[in-house]
């Protein structure tokens, strides 16, 4: 008969075998880890290295890149544009520093920056009590000024639509554009006090221009590509290129490469085909770009888009050549009160 005694043995000798296997095994493992621990963080540490050095060269080259194009800009971009006419429009959120490196490379081409004017975000609010309050103002212009407004290619946007019609007469002119001063001012007016944009005195468009560009912003929406701000900037695009010899939307690197941005969805939409879209124009390779795709248009190339993010190509190729003189312009009479002579689907 086993004693209690043996099972007291017993017990005490299966978890001293057991505590032994424990240790030697810890001290046997303990060894091997380390050193694969100390391996993997070395090989780690290694990598890390290499990537840094990589990306302070890779920083390195663009910054060499950047300052080279600074400094050869203006022979890349003299007489380009000679003798035009441009101005931009400002999303809201564009960014600051795209609109002056525009400004900067189309002044640099021999171009006249007529002005600047900044949409609100009231502009793309697609409400019931905001589309009524747009739709008033677009009414009582039309009227006063004998314009026919277009029925819009989305009913969501159809009043910012006519809206960017309007607008377009007191900024731009082309061939079927004419408006008095006087009536420019006042269709601006309208707009600034409902709210829709502002004109800075200081920025306010001198004279009618024959190139525009359209600066979006810097962030995509939130609501990515069905948010409403991209649907009204297609309708905006679309409105100013029928207005202009050219109009061009220009965006950032990072906020363009955004899922659902405003250049993502321009370029994903029938409106890409009748305007040039540059997305880096934050860089200045993408401002001589943006100058060089207005000049290919002026000399009758179709529209195209360009950068890095999506894009058909870099930059035009080949490059356009630059006019000797000034780019002749239609001489227009405005008549006070005859806002356009364009009619509704008369697209170019």
């Amino acid at each position: 008969m086993i004693d209690f005694r043996y099972h007291l043995v017993s017990i005490v000798a299966v978890f001293l075998a057991l505590a032994i296997g424990i240790v030697l095994g810890a001290t046997n493992l303990r060894g091997g880890t380390l050193d694969l621990l100390q391996s993997t963080n070395d090989s780690l540490k290694n990598q890390l290295t290499a990537a840094q050095a990589a990306r302070d060269g890779y920083l390195s080259q663009s910054s060499a890149a950047e300052q080279y194009l600074q400094s050869a800009e203006p022979t890349l971009l003299a007489r380009q544009l000679k003798g035009e006419n441009l101005v931009i429009v400002i999303e809201p959120g564009a960014q600051g520093s795209v609109v002056d490196g525009i400004k900067q490379a189309a002044t640099l081409a021999g171009a006249t920056v007529t002005g600047e004017v900044a949409l609100q975000p009231k502009f793309n609010d697609i409400s019931g009590a905001n589309q009524s309050s747009l739709s008033s103002i677009d009414n009582s212009i039309a009227s006063q000024d004998g314009a026919t407004l277009p029925t819009g290619s989305n009913p969501q946007t159809t009043y910012q639509q006519q809206a960017a019609q309007l607008i377009a007469t007191a900024i731009l002119a082309s061939t079927t554009t004419a408006v008095a001063p006087t009536d420019a001012q006042q269709i601006l007016s309208a707009y600034a006090q409902g709210g829709y944009l502002t004109v800075s005195p200081a920025k306010a468009p001198t004279a009618p221009a024959q190139l525009a560009v359209i600066v979006t912003p810097e962030s995509a929406p939130a609501d990515g590509q069905n948010d409403p701000a991209n649907q009204v900037l297609l309708a905006v695009a679309q409105e100013f290129a029928s207005a202009s010899s050219a109009t061009l939307v220009a965006g950032s690197a990072l906020g363009s490469a955004q899922s659902g941005s405003a250049m993502s969805v321009l370029r994903s939409s029938s409106v890409s085909s009748q305007v040039s879209s540059v997305d880096d124009a934050d860089l200045t390779l993408g401002q001589i770009t943006v100058v060089d795709a207005l000049a290919n248009q002026l000399a009758g190339k179709k529209p195209n888009s360009y950068g890095i993010s999506g894009a058909s190509a870099v930059s035009p190729s080949p490059l356009p050549t630059p006019t000797a003189t000034a780019t002749s312009t239609p001489t227009q009479t405005a008549t006070p009160h005859s806002t356009t002579t364009r009619k509704a689907g008369a697209k170019k």
